[in-house]
């Protein structure tokens, strides 16, 4: 039986949905790679929620957040396999509804050191999403919201 690895992350992220689409990043790396999550991302030492959304959607959309609101925190479990490794990751969330915010969704963006994971946003209709294409901890929130998922 190979050894289990375990993998912890706690980050904030926002939930902007416009016209029944909702903004997604395309991301690249790690256990969501290739999947549609919710742009948003890891809570830094010393650093409030409130801070670390703003900062992960202005470093992988673009966007400088003006108005948000809590929505929820919660978190999901599950397995990855990685490199020949068995992780369990469990990622937990604080998720923002975002309600205003200035600049211009940026649809690609380059990865660099700032940008490790996001590959650009876009608006993604929400009665065309299906779960095989998001990230699980983007399915728990938009099922939250009331979204039926295929």
């Amino acid at each position: 039986m190979k050894e289990i690895k375990e993998y912890k992350q706690l980050g904030a992220y926002g939930l902007l949905i416009e016209n029944e689409k909702i903004l997604l990043i395309k991301k690249f790396g790690g256990p969501y790679d290739g999947k549609l999550d919710l742009p948003g991302g890891t809570i830094e030492f010393c650093e409030k929620p409130e801070e670390a959304l703003k900062r992960e959607l202005l470093e992988e959309v673009g966007i400088e957040v003006q108005k948000y609101n809590l929505f929820d925190a919660n978190s999901v479990s599950f397995d990855w396999e990685h490199k020949g490794l068995n992780i369990r990751v469990h990622h937990t969330g604080i998720f923002y509804k975002i309600l205003d915010y200035s600049n211009d969704i940026n649809k690609t963006i380059e990865i660099d050191s700032q940008n490790d994971d996001s590959m650009g946003a876009d608006f993604f209709d929400l009665s065309k999403l299906q779960k095989k294409d998001l990230s699980a901890i983007a399915i728990l929130e938009l099922e939250k919201l009331g979204y039926n998922l295929e």
